[in-house]
């Protein structure tokens, strides 16, 4: 592989590690919780979106520049683009916590957290793969399970909203609703990372 090819494979692992520090990030958060403290949680988490935005710039430069690539440019750029949007929705959810001014963290909240880290790992693994995409065996087995933890996650998504429903008299209105807010958030986090999933999935068919 040219040197010059391995930097678009390299960019992809080290935005995929900050995915992966962002989502560790938000659980330590959840499970460290001080509302005092939140505030200076937001600025770390944003140091870390602020560098896998950086990493998406540094993708963009070099395409603009290359005038070969290994795989078209707008799949590289596309797949970037998906990277890079796991990172952002992660800090969103911290940032709702922020904007809601929220006191306690539900357990299914950081049960949340939990399997966007698995989700994260598994695309650690995938970005890790994809290099060899052409003689790979575990892409599609990671893809698959991307899937998987996304079907749980929209489980517990179920699950959580359904019981904050039935317990809505305990709680008053805006907490239901901030609450409401805080599970679409991770809803879309677990879809990003099966978004990632299936974009490799069409660049490898496209490219096979």
């Amino acid at each position: 592989m040219a040197k010059s090819d391995k930097f678009y494979f390299d960019n992809f692992a080290a935005s995929t590690a900050l995915s992966k520090k962002a989502a560790d990030y938000l659980v330590t958060c959840l499970e460290n919780y001080d509302l005092e403290k939140l505030e200076t949680m937001l600025a770390e988490m944003h140091a870390i979106e602020h560098s896998a935005d950086e990493k998406k710039h540094e993708m963009r430069e070099a395409l603009a520049k290359a005038f070969v690539t290994p795989i078209d440019r707008e799949d590289l750029d596309m797949l970037s683009h998906n990277l890079d949007e796991v990172t952002d929705s992660i800090e969103e959810v911290l940032q709702k916590f922020y904007i809601y001014n929220i006191k306690t963290v539900p357990a299914a909240v950081v049960e949340f957290a939990h399997k966007l880290v698995h989700s994260c790992e598994l695309l650690c693994e995938l970005m890790g793969e994809f290099e060899n995409f052409k003689r790979s065996k575990k892409i599609q087995p990671l893809i698959i399970e991307l899937n998987d933890v996304e079907e749980e996650c929209d489980r517990l998504y179920l699950s959580s909203v359904r019981a904050l429903t039935q317990n809505a008299a305990e709680l008053d209105a805006l907490s239901v609703t901030f609450l409401y807010k805080i599970y679409d958030c991770f809803e879309v986090c677990a879809d990003a990372c099966e978004d990632v999933g299936e974009c490799v999935g069409s660049v490898i068919m496209k490219n096979t």
